[in-house]
């Protein structure tokens, strides 16, 4: 998994965020193969623009995108786990343009978390066989 952070430039904890997103998700069995951090308002021409509206799509800069889904295939991610929500038409976007499913950290652990443990072997009868028709 790519681990995906879009965060503002007054947010300070970013890397702690991120770190214990990454921590969360290999705890759950997970292997992060990356990160990819989007900050915004942090450069004098960034805080300029924090009152405009970011990508609605994509939540990430194009430039951002094509990184993360760079990321992806040079290492054959299974998904990109963004730390905030994303919507319906956010993941389907992300999903296209990275090359991998776009989730958001709260699905991944609730998905983790609904799949079944392997457990011991099942101890099944054999079903029995039909009576057999003497001639």
């Amino acid at each position: 998994m790519v681990i995906v952070g879009y965060f503002s430039g007054r947010q300070k904890d970013w890397a702690a965020l991120m770190d214990a997103a990454a921590r969360t998700l290999e705890e759950r069995g997970a292997r992060v193969v990356g990160r990819i951090v989007q900050r915004r308002g942090v450069s004098a021409g960034g805080a300029r623009k924090m009152a405009l509206p970011y990508s609605s799509r994509t939540l990430l800069t194009y430039g951002k995108v094509r990184e993360a889904a760079t990321l992806c295939e040079r290492t054959n991610a299974d998904a990109a786990v963004f730390v905030g929500c994303l919507t319906q038409r956010q993941r389907r976007v992300l999903t296209g343009m990275l090359g991998c499913p776009a989730v958001s950290l709260a699905d991944a652990l609730t998905s983790a978390t609904q799949r079944p443990r392997p457990g011991p072997p099942s101890r099944s009868r054999p079903e029995p066989s039909p009576p057999s028709e003497k001639p």
